[in-house]
């Protein structure tokens, strides 16, 4: 299934048109998926700015067209003796923090107007815009001495930011290992604030719905990675009635505030005024419904 999919079949298990996922998973990768239903939906771009996990595996020997499994072979070239588990290791930890990366031929990023898929499929190959992502956190999985041309894949954990192509740095890892490699399999283990044990199979959905016990998380819960700040009744008027507002001491440095009534409910999103220094304005103001 694709992202689309599970948000259309959603739609017609909740009967609502008002849904959307936050972060597309490919077809071959499965793993944690939040859905914004309703009014959540104003939020949904929050969790789509937030770091994403994964756990993947590295095939090494060949480079494939789509940088996954999916892929036609393209290019060759046997292990010649033993890859260590320190090499690789010390590869990864080149690989922590502001990196470059060049997305793949297969992805929906858009090149004069057109996505980059639409191209490749049409075996036309264009300039592909670089992008500066953050890798947070990467470390080995598996506990073996060694790859080989037999044993020739490893597993690895990954925290990301945004717009992080996963088989992208599969391959970035085996060409810096000397040589070609594709991503052979990958789950997403977090999203946000969200991880596997929070998410349910469509089969567990629908057992929840037919016994009416189906419950769904908070808004709030898809901030829980921004800075929050509890505001009183007064100024919560003044909040939904999106005024601008002085910066609370003690929270210059937050380039976005989550400002909360005593309920503990999100009001509205603020953002440091671009041109009155120390104003914050509404980013988005959350109205009940």
């Amino acid at each position: 299934m694709t992202s689309h999919d599970c948000v259309f079949k959603l739609r017609k298990l909740l009967k609502t048109k008002r849904i959307g996922h936050t972060g597309t998973l490919d077809p071959d990768v499965d793993g944690v998926l939040p859905i914004c239903i309703g009014r959540a939906t104003k939020v949904a771009e929050y969790l789509t700015n937030s770091p994403k996990a994964y756990e993947g595996e590295v095939s090494i020997g060949s480079a494939t067209t789509t940088e996954d499994a999916t892929g036609e072979v393209v290019e060759e070239k046997e292990i010649d003796g033993m890859i260590s588990i320190d090499e690789i290791e010390a590869v990864l930890e080149k690989f922590k923090g502001e990196i470059i990366q060049v997305p793949p031929m297969y992805s929906a990023v858009k090149v004069n107007g057109k996505r980059l898929y639409e191209y490749a499929r049409q075996g036309i190959e264009v300039e592909r815009p670089e992008r500066k992502i953050t890798i947070y956190d990467i470390s080995l999985l598996d506990s073996f001495e060694y790859v080989n041309h037999i044993n020739n894949t490893f597993r690895f954990y990954v925290k990301a930011s945004k717009g992080t192509y996963v088989r992208t740095l599969a391959v970035d890892i085996g060409r810096a290992l000397g040589y070609p490699a594709h991503m052979s399999k990958l789950t997403r283990v977090s999203s946000g604030s969200f991880n596997a044990n929070d998410c349910l199979t469509f089969d567990e959905i629908v057992e929840k719905l037919n016994n009416d016990s189906l419950k769904l998380f908070p808004l709030e819960r898809a901030l829980s990675h921004l800075t929050k700040l509890v505001i009183s009744e007064k100024l919560e008027m003044q909040v939904k009635n999106g005024q601008v507002l002085p910066i609370p001491k003690g929270y210059e440095n937050s380039s976005r505030l989550v400002l909360i009534n005593k309920n503990n409910e999100c009001i509205a999103i603020y953002k440091q005024h671009p041109t009155k220094e120390g104003l914050m304005k509404p980013e988005k103001v959350i109205r009940n419904e």
